[in-house]
């Protein structure tokens, strides 16, 4: 039977009105599930919660609305939460990591799903899942340049303590007299094969580091001129999250230079340790530099959190005295 013109014009409009009115059914809906699951977590009951997420997440697999990406997310984080609270069951800790990725396919540089995922590996254990994980987020080009730093930093970070686990015994580092003061003197492990790691640990941090402080951008290297005064309250913590970056890197970076130093003075390069020493203390200044530029900023937001609590607390005891 064929259908006339007009009659398929009116089938078209009813397809179109029925699939409009199902989308924001399913959005209406799926408000509801994230507004009880989100009760259910606090409450934490998390099978609950876990629950009315998956509803939502369902509605919407693709996370094409913000409905359908919270949900996600609040769905990672209750699988996460339910397998801190049973580190037996690897399996939420699975699902919470695809759940993370799901998030991070819509936003690449969404930090807390990235570093959720990061925190779930080192849980489990699953230390080469960690490591290519957070050395493919450290060779990103296409996420923020301090993502990538940050990236560079935590896994400079190990290397910093796999040096640290070879010069800091008893056996490689002794306390002697020197010009009447008592100093460290380091002296080479008995067994090579841990001075070979050494100098690959040194090595290898040094790089990353060298990395990720390329990476400053120039609001980092000027932050000594940073005022804080006339900033928004999402500029301060969006220029503290990058400081924060920073300075972490140039506190490793003080750090594997006082491990190349160590290594220096057991291979007794005497000269390359002194050099390393000066250098070492160079880092350590740029780092107190930048730390003391951060806390400028994290006062500043403490100053402004503590003026609108204050606030707050007066706005309800006028409420209470305007109700008796």
């Amino acid at each position: 039977m064929r259908l006339s013109r007009l009659g398929v014009i009116a089938l078209l409009a009813v397809s179109i009105l029925f699939s409009t009115n199902c989308s924001y059914y399913n959005r209406i809906m799926s408000r509801k599930n994230l507004v009880d699951g989100s009760h259910a977590y606090k409450e934490r009951k998390f099978q609950e919660a876990e629950e009315l997420f998956r509803k939502a997440a369902a509605r919407d697999p693709e996370g094409s609305t913000v409905e359908g990406r919270t949900a996600q997310l609040f769905l990672a984080r209750t699988l996460h939460s339910e397998f801190i609270g049973n580190r037996q069951d690897k399996s939420k800790a699975d699902e919470a990591i695809a759940e993370y990725q799901k998030a991070l396919v819509v936003d690449k540089n969404d930090q807390s799903s990235y570093k959720a995922i990061a925190s779930l590996y080192e849980n489990l254990q699953r230390n080469d899942d960690w490591q290519k994980w957070v050395t493919d987020r450290a060779n990103s080009t296409d996420i923020l340049p301090q993502h990538r730093a940050e990236a560079m930093v935590s896994l400079a970070a190990k290397q910093n303590t796999c040096a640290n686990e070879v010069t800091d015994t008893e056996k490689t580092k002794k306390t002697v007299k020197k010009d009447g003061k008592d100093v460290f003197q380091f002296t080479k492990p008995e067994d090579p094969a841990e001075l070979e790691r050494l100098r690959g640990c040194v090595e290898t941090g040094n790089q990353l580091i060298g990395q990720a402080l390329a990476l400053e951008p120039a609001e980092v290297k000027n932050a000594q001129n940073l005022d804080p005064k006339p900033m928004t309250d999402e500029e301060l913590k969006s220029k503290s999250d990058v400081l924060k970056v920073f300075e972490s890197a140039r506190s490793y970076n003080a750090s594997l230079k006082v491990q190349a130093m160590r290594l220096a003075e057991m291979e007794g390069r005497n000269e390359d340790r002194d050099r390393l020493k000066a250098e070492a203390d160079q880092a350590k200044a740029q780092f107190t530099q930048l730390s003391e530029a951060n806390r400028a900023l994290q006062n500043e937001i403490d100053a402004r959190k503590a003026v609108a609590e204050e606030a707050a607390n007066a706005n309800a005891n006028a409420n209470k005295s305007a109700a008796k």
